[in-house]
């Protein structure tokens, strides 16, 4: 078992931010992550709206922010988080698939996966046509045709991605209209090699042996159903929290997200959430980035009070003495 003054669970931008924040303020920081740092920046081509950058890319982003963190004195540890616990005396015990570790503060900064649409065909051809991530495998559609679930802004960034790679995007989206920034649309419906098919639903993916070969799809307003060629599936249509370890601290709302006040305080004292788990309205790196400062110095304020706490009632009892 190991002790800390705070663990940050989570490695992407905003549990990099509140862990170089607390270790700024001079507390043994420890930052836990089941894979490599960085989180969802790892899957994205090109950031665009990072204060600083006028383009960067996200992998590279994720490095320099790591590095910031260990510069400051964070200890970066491999680990499956498996439950949080707190004591009667209010230390919290993190529980991983090797180890514990114990601190008074915790900063649940674990983020979100990808949602799936849940149609007949999606889990058999995983891997095999069927991807969440244009970045990790649009190469493998270089010069074919491939289709884009979701209208928000990861579907027409990554659908502009795809769109340098392969013959042709198309977009299929269940409502009228995209969700995405105006700025993303814009460059979307200029580009040659992106198509859009309006008020239509996925209800299943199909192939062969091998490999997706179509779509079936359901069109809201004509009711017509049919199958249409594409050799990938690109899947964006939201996102689910990652908050599944902490359902026995009941700080989560029915969907799963965590509640917090402006100050990223749970409910529970001492333990923070910060970034894409968090119960918010905006998910980006920058907002992510903005909880994870907040978080850093409000757990160190933390900490401290418990400190003075400590020597409060220890000079209660000298003096009692």
């Amino acid at each position: 078992m190991k002790k800390y003054d705070v663990i940050v669970i989570g490695a992407g931008p905003g549990g990099m931010t509140a862990a170089m924040y607390a270790a700024r303020a001079n507390l043994n920081v420890a930052m836990l992550d089941r894979g490599v740092y960085g989180g969802q920046m790892n899957n994205t081509d090109d950031v665009e709206n990072y204060p600083g950058f006028t383009s960067i890319k996200g992998p590279e982003l994720g490095e320099k922010m790591y590095q910031s963190a260990v510069n400051a004195g964070v200890e970066f540890v491999y680990g499956d988080v498996q439950q949080v616990t707190v004591g009667d005396d209010q230390l919290k015990t993190v529980k991983t698939d090797s180890d514990e570790l114990v601190a008074p503060a915790v900063i649940i900064a674990t983020g979100s996966t990808n949602r799936k649409l849940g149609v007949p065909g999606e889990e058999e051809f995983s891997g095999k046509g069927v991807s969440y991530c244009a970045v990790c495998d649009g190469a493998f559609f270089k010069n074919k045709d491939v289709t884009v679930v979701g209208g928000g802004d990861s579907a027409i960034s990554e659908g502009l991605y795809l769109a340098n790679v392969t013959d042709e995007v198309n977009v299929i989206h269940h409502r009228d209209q995209l969700r995405a920034q105006k700025v993303l649309q814009d460059r979307a419906f200029d580009n040659d090699k992106m198509d859009f098919t309006w008020d239509t639903r996925v209800t299943a993916i199909v192939g062969d042996d091998t490999h997706v070969t179509g779509v079936k799809v359901h069109n809201n307003k004509t009711g017509e159903d049919q199958i249409v060629d594409t050799d990938g599936v690109f899947v964006y249509v939201g996102n689910i929290p990652n908050s599944q370890m902490f359902k026995n601290l009941k700080i989560t709302d029915k969907a799963g997200w965590i509640v917090t006040n402006d100050e990223m305080e749970t409910s529970i004292p001492g333990i923070f959430a910060i970034g894409d788990v968090r119960q918010k309205k905006l998910r980006q790196i920058t907002t992510a980035v903005g909880d994870g400062g907040i978080a850093g110095q409000n757990a160190f304020e933390y900490v401290e009070s418990l400190k003075h706490q400590a020597l409060a009632t220890q000079s209660e009892v000298t003096n009692g003495n």
